[in-house]
């Protein structure tokens, strides 16, 4: 199983509860694997800002925030993603060579408890400044979701987004004040902090899918049906559950006195 995961590997061999740990140490006998860890740098400043941000939303309940952020899709998968345990003697598969991962777009979604908004795509060749960024919530968030929502619903409900431009800047802020989305029903977010938003965790799961054994892809079109069909497959449960995690990751910055959380 070429590019595949350990548990990938063990499952397709009927082999269930063996710890990865275990795992890797069989698999390194006969393969190899490589992968890189990205993260942005977290100076004094916001490691004082994410846990100024953990001790203000500690009794938050978090099941009324709805969790948002884009994720960008390309044909070829995200650098390094196209790499996974080949055994000894096994040629890797050949895959096309494309400049900037053959193009892509945006996806945009949210989850609140244990309910998926979306997804939706970010129409080609728009680039989301704070004007379209708006444009694109009225379109798609607030028509085809937020506005069948009940009136007890939309009051309790807070509005989670990263510190984007599109997303921060005064315009935007305006806008969706004007839209009831303000002051506590608009979340403030500490800098550099993606591991706090559970539909990271979202993000990760739909990706593993859709390039799961480096699979290429030849349109924007069919990329995007991958990840309807993946989203689909995320079920309530699974979804829940990262809702859920935020008591332990705010715990957990508080206790790494802001630092990056593990989960």
């Amino acid at each position: 199983m070429p590019l595949a995961t350990s548990f990938a590997i063990f499952q397709s061999c009927n082999i269930t509860g063996v710890p990865k740990s275990t795992r890797c140490a069989i698999l390194r006998d006969m393969a190899k694997v490589r992968k890189a860890e990205k993260r942005p740098p977290l100076n004094k400043t916001h490691k004082l800002k994410r846990q100024d941000w953990a001790k203000k939303y500690l009794k938050t309940d978090f099941s009324k925030v709805l969790w948002t952020d884009e994720m960008r899709v390309s044909l070829d998968g995200p650098d390094g993603w196209a790499r996974g345990w080949i055994g000894k003697g096994q040629r890797a598969l050949v895959r096309l060579r494309r400049q900037q991962g053959g193009g892509g777009g945006l996806v945009w979604a949210g989850i609140i408890k244990d309910e998926l908004v979306g997804p939706f795509w970010v129409e080609d060749g728009v680039k989301l400044n704070s004007q379209s960024y708006c444009q694109f919530l009225e379109d798609t968030f607030f028509k085809q979701w937020y506005r069948k929502k009940s009136a007890s619903f939309k009051k309790n409900m807070i509005f989670m987004q990263d510190n984007a431009p599109s997303h921060a800047s005064k315009y935007s802020t305006a806008w969706l004040a004007r839209k009831g989305l303000k002051e506590e029903k608009l979340m403030t977010w500490p800098p550099c902090s993606p591991d706090l938003n559970p539909i990271e965790n979202l993000w990760s799961l739909i990706k593993c899918e859709i390039y799961k054994e480096g699979k290429q892809y030849t349109s924007l079109n069919s990329v995007w049906e991958a990840v309807v069909a993946a989203a689909r497959n995320v079920d309530r449960e699974q979804i829940k559950t990262l809702t859920e995690s935020m008591d332990g990751r705010l715990l957990s910055v508080l206790a790494k006195k802001g630092g990056y959380i593990g989960h």
